[in-house]
């Protein structure tokens, strides 16, 4: 594992290619499962969910690109963040520390052997990590079917 990579898995973002793919990591909440695309391909496709949802895409950081800026090489890497006030702000009155979650996201990068993958946190593990009413969780479990529809 090259270094961005270990940066990259401690700080919560990313889990190693080895993890079980597609079920949350128990110990960081994050699911990640493989992509049928290229990175700039899968962001294509989730932007194009996203508006044909009217979901907003409040921002997308390419991370890469950044590293590239500043003299450092990593594979293609971009994070989304997106999302709809109507369906979060129920969520910040109820449990305000989800705010710090929130809007949702996807990670969608490539691992040194060229494959694609795409992580978000578990709408799960949210709602344990934020003590969120059960009734609630259906406004963030819509990124799971996000990423698999991006990702086919």
């Amino acid at each position: 594992m090259r270094i961005w990579q270990v940066a990259l898995v401690m700080a919560g973002l990313v889990v190693p290619a080895s993890a079980a793919i597609g079920a949350p990591n128990k110990k960081n909440g994050i699911v990640t499962i493989p992509s049928n695309h290229s990175v700039d391909e899968t962001v294509a496709r989730v932007t194009a969910i996203l508006q044909a949802k009217g979901i907003t895409l409040f921002a997308l950081i390419d991370h890469s690109g950044e590293a590239e800026k500043v003299g450092m090489k990593m594979p293609p890497t971009k994070l989304l963040i997106f999302g709809s006030p109507k369906a979060g702000t129920p969520l910040m009155l109820a449990a305000p520390s989800i705010a710090i979650d929130l809007p949702l996201k996807l990670l969608v990068w490539q691992d040194e052997q060229g494959k694609v993958w795409i992580s978000y946190n578990s709408p799960e593990y949210l709602k344990k990590r934020h003590g969120l009413p059960e009734d609630l969780v259906q406004n963030i479990s819509v990124v799971g079917a996000l990423a698999e529809k991006a990702a086919e």
